[in-house]
C-alpha cells in the first residue's frame, strides 16, 4: 500500500491511461457462476485514482444519484488510505460493494466526468468496488458509531435498494428500523434478480449484515398486504411513519398464440429460482428447466442475465431475440460484451409473432419476423415496424421473457386512500410522500423499472424526508 501522498500535476493526470479491470475468459467462465470481474490490485487502484483531476466543480458528484464525494474518496484511495476512502462513500452509499458491480456509471457519474472531452472517465465504479471489497476484507471491522435514539419507528416494506438504503440512513439518524420482507432471504432484487457471476451472494450478505450491526431488524416472510397491511402496521403496531419500496415485480408477457405452452418462464420467474433458490445447484431442492436451445426476448440487463443463466445451465445455444438493433438495447454495454464473449446469440431487428409446440404442449419453436426501424417512438428511439414477408422459425425448447414488469397490486390493493397513476404505480410528491400522511414510497413501486442506483437515490431522499416529517 502507498504511504506517499499524491501530488501529481493536472499534466501528469491526463497522462495516466485508464486501467484495465481483469476478468476471466468468456468460455471458461460461461460453465460456472462464479463471479466474471476480478477487481482491482491496489497498485492498479492507486493508480486510477490518481487519474482523478480533483476539480473544484466536479460534475461526477452532479451525476450519482446518491451524490458520493467521488474526488474525496478518488483522492483518499490515490494517498493510500483505503479505508477513510471506504469510509467516507459510506457516508452517501450505503452498499458501495453493490453499486460498484452493477450501477450504470457510464451514463451517470463517468459520463460527467471532465475527461470524457478529451479521453476516457475515471473508473468510478471500479475504485467504489475496490474500497468497499478492502473494507470487507479486514479482520477488525467498522463499529457503527452510537447515536441517540429519537424514540420513534419506522417500518421499511422491502429489502432491495430502496428499502435498504432507507432503512440505514435512519438507523444513522436514531430511528428504530424494521424492514419487512415477502421472500426468505433479504437482498430483493439483488439476491433474487442479479446473478452470482454479477452479484455473488456473499456480498449481499455482508451488506445485510452491516445494516443489522446498525440496529435495523429485519423481518422475512411478511407479505405486507397479506400478512399484515399497512394501516395494522402504523395503527396497530404503532410505526410512526412508513416507507413503501416493494419493487415492480410483476412480470409482463407479449400477448402472442402460444404462449400459454409449457417451457415458457418470465424472467422474474427463471431469476429467482436460479438465484434467489439457487437452483443452479445440483443439491437444491428447487426445480429449474435447464433447456438446450433457449431463446430470451428483450434487450435490457434482465435478458442479460436471463440469457447468460441459461448458458451456465448447460445450454448448447443461448440468444437474445430484441426487436430493435443493438444501438437501441437498454441493457448496460459491458453486460453485452460480456454476453457475445460468452457467445450468447444475438438476433437483432426480430420480434416474436407466435410459440410453437409440440403434441405435449411443450415449446419447440418460435415463429419470428424481421424488423425495420421506424420514427422514434415516446421513448426516444426508432419504432420497430414489421417487414412483410420476412417470417421465419427459431427452433428452441425453452422460452423465457423479459420485455419488463409492472406493479404487483398486493400491496396497493390493501392500503385504502393509496393514490395511484393509470399504470397502477404509486404517486408520490417531490418529498416521496404518498397520498397518505406518514406513508412514503420509493424505486420501482413509484418508477416503474429502473436501476439499482436510483432506487437507492429514493431511499436516501425519503429517509431525509422522514426525519423532516417526523422531526416536525
Amino acid at each position: 500500500m502507498s504511504s506517499e501522498p499524491d501530488k501529481l500535476t493536472a499534466k501528469e493526470r491526463m497522462a495516466i491511461p485508464r486501467q484495465q479491470m481483469p476478468q476471466r475468459d468468456g468460455i471458461e467462465r460461461s460453465r460456472d457462476f462464479k463471479e466474471v470481474n476480478l477487481g482491482l490490485a491496489e497498485q492498479v487502484a492507486i493508480r486510477e485514482a490518481q487519474r482523478c483531476l480533483q476539480c473544484k466543480n466536479p460534475k461526477c458528484v452532479e451525476g450519482c444519484p446518491v451524490g458520493i464525494d467521488i474526488p474525496g474518496f478518488a483522492k483518499l484511495i490515490a494517498d493510500g488510505d483505503f479505508l477513510a476512502a471506504a469510509e467516507l462513500v459510506r457516508k452517501d452509499n450505503d452498499l458501495p460493494a453493490v453499486t460498484g458491480r452493477v450501477c450504470p456509471q457510464e451514463i451517470q457519474c463517468e459520463a460527467c466526468c471532465i475527461r470524457c472531452k478529451s479521453d476516457t472517465p475515471v473508473a468510478v465504479g471500479w475504485l467504489e468496488r475496490f474500497v468497499a471489497d478492502y473494507q470487507m476484507g479486514q479482520s477488525k471491522k467498522t463499529k457503527p458509531t452510537a447515536v441517540k435514539k429519537t424514540g420513534k419507528k419506522v417500518a421499511c416494506i422491502g429489502s432491495g435498494p430502496a428499502g435498504i438504503t432507507c432503512a440505514g440512513q435512519l438507523a444513522k439518524l436514531g430511528y428504530d428500523v424494521t424492514i419487512f420482507e415477502a421472500f426468505h432471504k433479504a437482498g430483493g432484487v439483488l439476491v433474487y434478480g442479479i446473478p452470482e457471476f454479477r452479484m455473488p451472494k456473499k456480498i449481499v450478505d455482508a451488506e445485510i449484515r452491516n445494516l443489522k450491526a446498525q440496529g435495523v431488524d429485519i423481518e422475512t416472510n411478511v407479505i405486507v398486504g397479506r400478512t399484515v397491511t399497512i394501516p395494522q402496521l402504523m395503527n396497530d403496531e404503532k410505526f410512526d411513519a412508513v416507507f413503501i419500496a416493494v419493487g415492480a415485480g410483476l412480470p409482463e408477457f407479449m400477448n402472442i398464440p402460444g404462449e400459454n405452452f409449457k417451457g415458457i418462464y418470465s424472467a422474474n420467474e427463471y431469476l429467482t429460482r436460479a438465484n434467489l433458490m439457487e437452483a443452479y445447484n445440483p443439491e437444491s431442492d428447487t426445480p429449474i428447466i435447464r433447456g438446450k436451445r433457449v431463446c430470451v426476448i428483450g434487450g435490457g440487463n434482465t435478458a442479460m442475465d436471463a440469457v447468460r443463466t441459461s448458458k451456465r445451465l448447460g445450454a448448447d445455444e443461448s440468444i437474445i431475440v430484441y426487436r430493435r438493433s443493438a444501438k437501441e438495447m437498454p441493457a448496460r454495454v459491458e453486460e453485452v460484451h460480456h454476453a457475445e464473449e460468452e457467445t450468447i446469440r444475438f438476433e437483432m431487428l426480430t420480434a416474436p409473432v407466435e410459440v410453437l409446440g409440440d403434441k405435449d404442449g411443450w415449446v419447440c419453436g418460435m415463429r419470428c419476423i424481421r424488423m425495420q426501424l421506424g420514427e422514434p417512438d415516446t421513448s426516444g428511439r426508432r419504432r420497430p415496424v414489421p417487414i412483410p414477408g420476412s417470417e421465419f422459425v427459431i427452433d428452441c425448447d425453452l422460452v423465457i421473457v423479459a420485455i419488463g414488469i409492472g406493479a404487483n397490486p398486493l400491496l396497493t390493493k390493501t392500503t385504502p386512500g393509496l393514490k395511484l397513476n393509470k399504470w397502477g404505480y404509486i404517486e408520490a410528491d417531490e418529498n416521496l410522500m404518498t397520498s397518505i400522511p406518514g406513508v412514503f414510497a420509493g424505486g420501482d413501486i413509484v418508477r416503474g423499472a429502473a436501476t439499482v442506483i436510483l432506487a437507492m437515490g429514493d431511499g436516501k431522499k425519503a429517509a431525509q424526508n422522514i426525519h423532516k416529517y417526523l422531526s416536525r
